[in-house]
Order: structure tokens, then sequence, then C-alpha cells
């Protein structure tokens, strides 16, 4: 399996629909959704998506069994198909409500919370966690967090290979300087050879991900996928060498393009969607100005889903030339 990473601010429901038009086989995952927010909030805003995401798994944040579980419910019931837990998130946010990679130094508590969600729904329950925080042992913390939750019935663990500091380091600096350690995982997944296990963590490119599929159950790209979306063209092949690619860059335009106008005639905004498009052409002829046109005008009053047509037809000369 190949994934791509819950991104706060990034993996929106447009986000998504447009990665889904690059690979059909690829499984989504949502930002982060914290549980009272769920509970509390508005519910369509927050989790409603489009049926052509599927598969697409929600994430949720929170550290209260009983409230994760009416949140996982109510995410079944909109119709995702895997719940998933953040243990390893180390913002401030998570920090102060004591949730993400927090959780990491309370094994027992996850533990109870994925036990709760999987009584409260049939889909599969998962979690994305680090090997470890702050002072801890990677050897010991992971051991700990891995065993209480598969023992709470856990179908499986996306593991982010890097400590998370929770003392010192900023999230950005979170996500690049503690040393990756992939062998940790692999440790992981040969002491539990029946669980999913699943690396996250510095891959840059799909094709890097090709070793690792054949000794671990999955691998999750994060910020390479998001900026360099075409590269997901390649995932439906690494996964099934008898697949071909989904689509072409063109066609994923045109599908977007159309996708952005049912979008706006619903009341939204065209850099609603196109935000998360600007890095399409990323590393070919065109690129810088596909994204100034995007960057420049998606952003007026009436602008349609016609402008990804304008800018895909002033950059096609240089495509065809390359």
């Amino acid at each position: 399996m190949l994934a791509v990473a819950p991104m706060i601010d990034w993996t929106d429901r447009h986000c998504r629909f447009f990665h889904r038009q690059l690979s059909g086989r690829a499984l989504l995952f949502t930002e982060m959704v914290v549980d009272q927010a769920i509970l509390h909030g508005d519910k369509a805003r927050l989790l409603g998506f489009d049926s052509a995401e599927h598969p697409v798994a929600l994430q949720l944040g929170g550290s209260d069994a009983r409230r994760l579980a009416q949140a996982a419910a109510i995410g079944e019931a909109f119709g995702y198909d895997e719940i998933n837990l953040n243990v390893g998130c180390p913002s401030d946010r998570v920090q102060s409500g004591t949730f993400g990679a927090c959780l990491m130094l309370r094994p027992a508590l996850v533990g109870e919370c994925v036990a709760a969600m999987r009584e409260a729904v049939s889909i599969p329950v998962t979690v994305k966690c680090r090997i470890g925080v702050d002072e801890q042992d990677p050897e010991e913390a992971l051991d700990a967090l891995a065993d209480a939750v598969v023992a709470a019935g856990a179908h499986g663990i996306w593991v982010h290979a890097r400590k998370a500091w929770l003392k010192g380091l900023s999230p950005k600096e979170n996500r690049e300087i503690p040393p990756l350690d992939y062998g940790r995982v692999l440790r992981l997944k040969q002491r539990l050879p029946s669980i999913f296990v699943g690396l996250n963590g510095g891959l840059a490119r799909v094709e890097a991900a090709a070793p690792y599929l054949d000794v671990l159950d999955g691998v999750m790209l994060g910020r390479a996928a998001y900026q360099n979306p075409a590269d997901l063209l390649h995932v439906d092949a690494l996964i099934d060498a008898n697949t071909g690619p989904r689509a072409d860059l063109e066609d994923v335009v045109h599908a977007m393009a159309a996708y952005a106008d049912r979008h706006i005639a619903s009341g939204g905004r065209l850099a609603q969607v196109t935000r998360h498009m600007v890095g399409l052409f990323a590393g070919r002829p065109g690129a810088r100005r596909w994204r100034q046109i995007l960057s420049e005008r998606a952003t007026r009053p009436r602008a349609t889903g016609a402008l990804l047509i304008e800018a895909l037809d002033e950059i096609r000369p240089a495509l065809s030339a390359a």
C-alpha cells in the first residue's frame, strides 16, 4: 500500500480530490480533525468529501476514549474507509491538548482510545505515531506503543521514523532535524509479522518507496507528494505493475477545472482548489509560469475553472518542446 500522509492545512477535500486524479490506488488521509470539533462543530464542513476520493481515511486527534469513539462513529457514518488516531504530531496545539505525539508517553491511554474506537466502528482503526519523543529510548517506546494498540485491536500502525522533540524544536524542525531511523520500523515489522506496519518520513519520491514495499506493508509520502504531485502518477504502477498511469497531466488539469467550477457553483472560490495545484508541473518547462498564473489570478473574484485551461494553454508550447 502507498498512502499520502495527513498534513494539517494541506490535505483538505480539494487536495484529496486532486491527488485522486493522479492515482486511483493511493490511500488518502484527511488533515487531523480534533474529536471535539466533530462533536460540536459543523460536521458537513469538517467531514464532507467527494465519493471519488475513496479509499480515504479520517485522522482524529484527541485523548478521551469516549469522545474519540463518538467521533469515529460519525466518521464511519460519513463514509470514511478507515479511522486513524494521531499519536505523532508535535505542534504546540496538540501538546496543550495532551494528544498527538504527547501520547507516545502514555501507551496505555492510547490502547484505551483504540479499544473504544474499535468497539464503535466496523471499519479499520489504525494509529500513526513516532518512534519516540524527547529522551525516550525508541526501542522501548515504540514497542510499548505498538503492544498497547495491537492488544486493543488496531488494524495497523503507521510509523514516522523520527523521534519528536516536544521541547526545543518547532513542528517544522521536527520534520527535518531528528534523524530518520528506518531500521527501527523494520525491526518493529520483524517483531510483529502479522500486523500492518507502514513507514513514513523523509521519502522524496515514489520510486524511493519501492524497496520498502518489499519488506513492509505500506509506505506513506508526505510533503513530497504535495510539493511534486505529478510524482503520484507513478503510484498505481508501483502497486501493480500491470496498471498503467491513471491519467496524463493535461487530463488532470481538465478534470480539476470541471471540479473547480462545481465547487464555485456551490459557493466556493477557485483559489481554494488551485492552491494545491501550483506544483503540478514542478521540474517541467513552464512550471514557473504555471505557478505565477495560478498564484496571481486564481484569487480574483470572478475566477473560474477556465483559468486552469488558460494556464495550460499558455505553457503547452514549452511542454511540447521539452
